[in-house]
């Protein structure tokens, strides 16, 4: 059988192609209409899902039903979510069943984890009700242990603390993470707790979010009080990361951890997991576009075959190792467009822009290529068995770019180390990313430098490149050869 996961009308739109146990295919609307988020399917992302089977079964990422009776109680009045009638206009018109938007979450991480037991924290802006979640897996089945409802969300808060500080919500809480290193936590940290936090519980909220809180403190509007607010923003999330590992911990007793949801992808927290427990599992895609695939596991309730993230639109050809080492040896920066794309808000190698990490001018070429702040840092791809000699690694491996790590070496590679001194690490394994692992060893084999600067093969507020002439656009538009 067939299976299509959808996750659409929201934002982030997103198709999974699953028969028995493999994963076929997985990717988002935004790679096809290069609509940054995209919540809407479309014609060519549909064709492509095609490709590997018209589906038998459609499984929806959440109830509609239920949804509709949280906007109602938002203040939204009701919102007919007819998913049968926006299937159509697709030209879907298989069966359809639901799962819960929590249950997506928690099922696309534990049923892709290499765990038979691990306790599950699911935490997200909000489901149909539900904005936290704990979850305990043993063998197949998965069980609810704990939940925190609307409106009380540290999702919706931290996406609310990213508007006021002059980003868009729900798109740049990740370059609010960033802007954290350049302030000071303490400046603001009481004020906010005070103003937005139940002082008797710290998950508990004062105030509804869900329209964002620019009424908040409007006299403190300039550059340097936003990286106040964004480091105090970081710091209290932190506070409550470690509240919720507490209760996974205590209410699952389990030596595992998935973590799911949007908030999942908050790469400087997610090193604290390892405080509570010895092995933590996050899929590429926690977020909602990830409950395309999540939603699936949640109504197999088995165990899927996971073998890595390349999973959406296959350009075929062969690596260009080669051509790769001259251009960035020449021009220090290149891009390469190869194979299946990356399923999730992370390049790992295949739709990646790559430069030497070295240079002291590197960082700031690459954010004006990508049109981004300069603040912005970049992430180093390693080979694995060298990440813990350059770096002060939370775990053995990070294939997927999800924790952050103190450089031992900064001085020597200036374009991927931030402010606080850490950076984004993904180590890559044979096993992991084989192309891009072939291609970093003749790196270092030329080079003597087992690293190179690894970011998505876009610009501010684009999605990745996704096909071929996607890629001659962007080498065209912005003056770096794609490779």
């Amino acid at each position: 059988m067939i299976i299509w996961g959808i996750s659409a009308n929201s934002h982030d739109a997103a198709i999974t192609v699953v028969k028995d146990k493999e994963i076929l295919f997985a990717s988002q609307s935004e790679r096809y209409s290069g609509v940054k988020n995209d919540a809407h399917l479309n014609v060519d992302i549909i064709d492509d899902a095609d490709r590997y089977g018209k589906p038998d079964l459609i499984i929806w990422y959440e109830k509609p039903l239920l949804k509709s009776l949280r906007q109602l109680r938002a203040g939204q009045g009701w919102v007919n979510n007819n998913i049968r009638q926006y299937l159509n206009q697709y030209g879907i018109t298989a069966p359809v069943t639901t799962v819960g938007h929590h249950n997506s979450h928690a099922a696309g991480g534990y049923y892709t984890s290499p765990y038979q037991e691990a306790a599950v924290l699911v935490i997200d802006a909000i489901g149909e009700f539900d904005t936290t979640t704990i979850w305990h897996g043993k063998g197949t089945k998965l069980e609810k242990k704990f939940s925190i409802g609307y409106p009380h969300s540290l999702g919706l808060w931290y996406s609310a603390m990213t508007q006021r500080v002059g980003l868009k919500p729900n798109e740049e809480e990740y370059i609010l993470m960033g802007m954290a290193a350049y302030g000071d936590p303490f400046k603001y940290a009481p004020m906010i707790l005070e103003d937005f936090f139940d002082s008797r519980h710290i998950l508990k909220l004062k105030h509804n979010l869900h329209r964002g809180c620019m009424w908040w403190r409007p006299e403190l509007v300039s550059e340097q009080d936003k990286y106040d607010i964004a480091a105090a923003t970081q710091f209290i999330y932190e506070m409550c990361f470690h509240d919720l590992l507490d209760e996974a911990k205590k209410l699952t007793g389990s030596k595992n951890l998935v973590l799911g949801g949007g908030c999942a992808l908050n790469c400087v927290a997610n090193s604290i997991a390892f405080r509570y427990f010895e092995n933590v599992w996050i899929m590429p895609n926690p977020g909602d576009a990830g409950n395309s695939l999540g939603a699936i596991a949640a109504y197999q309730q088995e165990f899927l075959n996971w073998y890595g993230p390349y999973l959406g639109k296959d350009m075929g050809m062969k690596y260009p190792t080669e051509q790769l080492i001259d251009t960035l040896q020449t021009e220090q920066i290149a891009g390469v467009a190869f194979g299946r794309a990356e399923f999730g808000p992370r390049a790992l190698g295949h739709r990646s822009l790559l430069a030497d990490p070295r240079g002291n001018d590197i960082k700031n070429k690459v954010n004006a290529i990508k049109k981004r702040q300069k603040f912005r840092p970049f992430a180093p791809a390693i080979l694995a068995e060298y990440a813990h000699e350059y770096f002060h690694m939370p775990t053995t491996e990070s294939p997927y770019m999800q924790y952050t790590a103190l450089c031992k070496r900064p001085l020597e590679f200036p374009a991927i180390i931030h402010a606080d001194g850490t950076s984004r690490v993904q180590t890559v394994s044979k096993t992991d990313s084989p192309y891009f692992y072939e291609f970093l060893q003749e790196w270092y084999s030329e080079t003597g430098c087992p690293m190179i600067l690894n970011t998505s093969l876009n610009i501010k507020g684009k999605p990745m490149v996704n096909n071929r002439n996607d890629a001659i656009e962007f080498e065209q538009k912005y003056g770096v050869k794609v490779l």
